[in-house]
């Protein structure tokens, strides 16, 4: 794989470089971080260790290369993030073989992340043409006490370097979904990849590279989050951060000072079953949106609240469903896989365990080998139990029944969380009271959550995030406006 002719040049011996000033570069520390295979949990993969001299060299870079970007004419913009696109659907297989060994994504869905991700890149440079190829024209006289005095013309212009940093479990779709529209609009990248894939992250790049984009406009640093994080998220060489992940977004968002952010920092996805909804199709979208990737998606059915009456069928017809599911290694494309780390395994039995000394019934063995943790329904859960609240990020499901609609839209409203949320029934009145209702960024009616097709907004409340994605969103977040106001000596009508 890292040995083909397109890639060659980012390895050295059995260390992936870094990438900045156009060029694919061994850090001067000498030092390499591991990447642990979920799988085998031996080290597959090993990464520089950049320093914080080579981090602000970067951002230095990606500065001055943003001005001439910023001059770069759109439509020659978006020709580049096309060929880019086509490029990367071209290295599908290579990088889908690196998803599978860092993340443990089954191998078919590792291939379509690459594809889906090209596509986000194409559509991008298309929307962006779109978007910022027009502005405003405002006449002053609108406003009261105003003659024709003043004509007012208004653009979107870059914001200048921003810092891309995407989570493990999409680290390519969600590289991109923050590179391109950053580029298109005019500014540069300085991508910091997580851990655990950030060798499909460097291939992505290596992508963009191959594509011709100017030199140090994009830089790529990879490192222990101890040592560069925080310097990166509060350099005073970036202008915007768009993250992707966790709790540790909340940090940043207090550290990082006068910047535009963009953070997407997880869910507890509620999923509420009314008494009129077709459980077949409810059953459906619960196994798919609470084990897919074994549950490890920000967006996957985290909580099932489902009316008291209709409990024991919904959770009969999940079980014969789960039932099904293989589990497994990612090569052989198993329904479910290992989870990322160790310590996430741990930190799910810790919530199984406590749901089991709590009472909850359990709809199939609880089963761990290493970091491979086979399906499990857990039934008649509880508030008290901490698996009704925290984010499990693994193949375990609660269900807590409920006597009422209030119930289940108090239960949701009471979460720290707020991504989204789906209500599954036959009365589209009641789904529309509901989803008003729902304090989260999202409701699906009818279908489990999910974060595409990529050009819809994505946003979250409360600890789920700051402003909203969405390839649409994130062209018009990732720039500001520009005002000209034209002063004319006298007031002037255009009379048709």
């Amino acid at each position: 794989m890292s040995g083909s002719k397109a890639f060659a040049e980012i390895i050295d011996g059995d260390v992936y470089k870094y990438y900045a000033d156009g060029e694919w570069k061994k850090s001067s520390s000498g030092k390499f971080v591991p990447i642990i295979n979920p799988t085998t949990r031996t080290t597959h993969f090993k990464v520089q260790a950049c320093t914080q001299e080579e981090v602000n060299k970067a951002i230095e870079t990606a500065k001055s290369a943003q001005k001439s970007w910023a001059k770069t004419p759109l439509w020659k913009r978006a020709e580049l993030l096309h060929k880019a696109a086509a490029i990367l659907k071209q290295h599908k297989a290579p990088i889908a073989e690196c998803l599978v060994k860092e993340i443990a994504k089954p191998a078919k869905d590792a291939v379509t992340e690459v594809v889906r991700s090209g596509d986000l890149v194409s559509y991008c440079a298309e929307e962006g043409v779109r978007i910022l190829g027009e502005g405003k024209f405002l006449v002053s006289d609108s406003f009261p006490g105003n003659e024709r005095t003043k004509y007012c013309l208004t653009s979107k212009i870059p914001l200048g370097v921003v810092l891309a940093i995407p989570p493990f479990n999409y680290p390519v779709n969600l590289a991109v979904s923050k590179i391109a529209p950053a580029l298109i609009a005019g500014n540069s990248i300085v991508l910091k990849p997580p851990t655990q894939g950030a060798v499909a992250a460097l291939h992505m790049v290596q992508c963009f590279h191959l594509a011709g984009f100017p030199k140090g406009l994009i830089s790529c640093v990879t490192g222990k989050g101890s040592e560069i994080g925080d310097f990166l998220t509060m350099h005073p060489g970036v202008n915007c951060i768009s993250f992707t992940g966790g709790d540790t977004g909340i940090a940043i968002s207090r550290k990082a000072g006068m910047i535009p952010l963009q953070m997407e920092l997880g869910g507890k996805d509620a999923c509420i079953i009314l008494e009129d909804a077709d459980l077949d199709l409810a059953a459906v979208n619960i196994v798919k949106g609470g084990f897919s990737y074994s549950g490890q998606r920000c967006t996957a059915v985290k909580v099932v609240l489902v009316m008291v009456s209709v409990a024991d069928t919904l959770v009969e017809k999940v079980n014969s469903k789960v039932a099904k599911l293989t589990v497994g290694p990612p090569e052989d494309d198993c329904d479910i896989t290992p989870v990322v780390t160790e310590s996430s395994a741990n930190f799910i039995e810790g919530l199984v365990m406590d749901a089991k000394e709590k009472g909850a019934t359990f709809c199939q063995e609880y089963k761990r080998e290493g970091n491979l943790i086979w399906p499990l329904l857990l039934d008649n859960v509880r508030p008290d139990m901490r698996i009704a609240w925290e984010e499990p990020f693994g193949p375990v499901l609660p269900v807590i029944r409920i006597n009422s609609v209030e119930e289940g839209i108090h239960h949701c409203n009471a979460s720290n969380f707020g991504l989204q949320g789906c209500v599954f029934t036959r009365d589209i009145n009641k789904a529309i009271l509901i989803s008003d209702a729902l304090e989260t960024g999202t409701v699906q009616i009818n279908s489990a959550p999910a974060r595409g097709p990529d050009h819809f907004p994505f946003q979250g409340l409360k600890d789920s995030g700051i402003g909203s994605q969405g390839i649409t969103n994130s062209i018009n977040m990732m720039t500001k406006i520009k005002s000209t106001v034209i002063n004319l000596p006298s007031p002037s009508y255009a009379m048709g």
